[in-house]
C-alpha cells in the first residue's frame, strides 16, 4: 500500500510539474520577425464562422501581420464535420481583418499538428521562406513548435491566442501526455 501511495504521489507531482512547464512555455511568447505565421486550425461553427477559439488565433495572426512581424500567414485546417474547410474559413476571416489575400497561404490538408507542420514546411520551401511564428492556444505551442522544427523549419517562434475556456484543463492534461509521446515518435 505504501508503494502505491508513493507511486501515486510521484505520478501526480510529475503531472503537476509537466502542466506548469507546458503552460509556462505556451504563455511566454517568443515573438520575433518571421517569414510566415503558421496558424493551426480549430473548430468551425455550423454556420461557417470560426469558433471563438479559432477566431482568437486569427486575431493574433492578423495583429502580427499588421505589425509587420510576419510577411505571410499560413492557415492550416482540413474539412471539418460541419462541412467547411477550416483553411478557407480562416483565410476569409483574415481577409475580413484586412490581411491581403496575396499574403494568405492556405493548407486544406492540415488535419493534425504533424500534417500542418509537414504542409507548412512544403509551402514555405516552395516560396523560399525559412522562419515561422506558430500561432495557436498556449497549451498547444510546445508540440506545434516541435512539429514545425522536426519538419525542417528553423527558427520557429511562437505567439499564443488570447483565449481561455474551461475546456483548457482537459487540453493541458492531454498535451502533458501527448508531448512526450510525440517527441519520442516523431523523429
Amino acid at each position: 500500500m505504501r508503494l502505491f501511495i508513493r507511486t501515486l504521489i510521484i505520478v501526480l507531482a510529475a503531472g503537476f510539474i509537466g502542466c506548469a512547464v507546458l503552460v509556462g512555455d505556451g504563455l511566454i511568447d517568443d515573438i520575433q520577425p518571421a517569414d510566415a505565421a503558421v496558424v493551426l486550425g480549430s473548430k468551425v461553427m455550423p454556420d461557417g464562422r470560426p469558433s471563438a477559439r479559432l477566431q482568437a488565433r486569427l486575431d493574433r495572426a492578423a495583429d502580427l501581420f499588421h505589425q509587420g512581424t510576419v510577411r505571410f500567414v499560413i492557415v492550416s485546417g482540413g474539412m471539418g464535420v460541419e462541412g467547411f474547410s477550416e483553411g478557407r474559413v480562416m483565410a476569409a476571416a483574415l481577409e475580413e481583418a484586412g490581411v491581403s489575400a496575396q499574403a494568405i497561404l492556405i493548407d486544406e490538408e492540415g488535419n493534425t499538428t504533424r500534417a500542418t507542420a509537414t504542409n507548412a514546411a512544403r509551402i514555405m520551401k516552395e516560396r523560399g521562406l525559412a522562419s515561422a511564428l506558430v500561432v495557436t492556444q498556449y497549451f498547444h505551442v510546445s508540440r506545434s513548435r516541435l512539429a514545425l522544427e522536426r519538419a525542417g523549419i528553423s527558427p520557429v517562434h511562437s505567439a499564443h491566442a488570447e483565449f481561455f475556456e474551461l475546456r483548457d484543463i482537459y487540453s493541458i492534461a492531454r498535451e502533458v501526455v501527448a508531448l512526450p509521446v510525440y517527441w519520442l515518435s516523431y523523429r
